[in-house]
């Protein structure tokens, strides 16, 4: 069954789940919009967003070195209790975001941490590119908002696709464990290593 893009925001503004949750839902449930509301509350998908706010103080630091000993990541996540910091999801969810990352190497973990001059920078590039191709005026900002969204999906943590499931996001795969555990969660910050990178 096909879904309507209007239908998926629709969903997707009532619950605050990911774009593919509320797709995958929709479908789940033949396009009826009350029961993908019971089928993401029943993975837990859409009350952890309303958790999201709330706050995180506690969780763990791990590391994690890639085989081959070249690449190490530490990273912090948090969540809003000590039980939950120590139960193996949250551990295996900390362990698996660092993987991500070694294998990903993000920038930072949120849009916000993105320093506008390096925006600035980029949108530059992509600006010369759409002129050099002869793009019309009119559309060379609708062109650059496009690919400066692409950009994040690239470099920002939360935005990245997940490596071990490539149909959700790092954002959505955390809310989906957060929606299991009952809690709130949110990386912190992270730091990644190369051997032979400059520092």
């Amino acid at each position: 069954m096909s879904v309507s893009a209007a239908d998926v925001k629709k969903l997707r503004d009532k619950t605050g789940a990911g774009m593919m949750d509320c797709k995958k839902a929709l479908v789940e449930t033949e396009g009826d919009m009350e029961k993908a509301v019971e089928y993401l509350r029943k993975k837990g998908i859409a009350s952890a967003q309303k958790r999201d706010g709330r706050e995180a103080n506690e969780g763990v630091i791990i590391s994690y070195i890639h085989p081959g000993n070249r690449i190490g990541v530490m990273l912090e996540l948090n969540c809003e209790t000590d039980f939950v910091a120590k139960t193996d999801d949250f551990l295996a969810l900390a362990k698996d975001l660092a993987m991500h990352i070694a294998a990903s190497n993000p920038l930072a973990v949120n849009k916000e941490d993105i320093p506008q001059e390096l925006i600035d920078k980029e949108m530059d590039v992509y600006r010369a590119q759409a002129k050099n191709e002869g793009k019309p005026e009119a559309v060379i900002e609708k062109i650059v908002t496009g690919k400066i969204d692409k950009y994040y999906q690239e470099v920002v943590l939360n935005e990245q696709s997940f490596v071990k499931n490539q149909d959700q996001t790092v954002k959505e795969h955390i809310l989906e464990v957060a929606g299991r555990l009952g809690e709130a969660m949110s990386v912190r910050r992270f730091v990644r290593y190369q051997l032979g990178e400059e520092l």
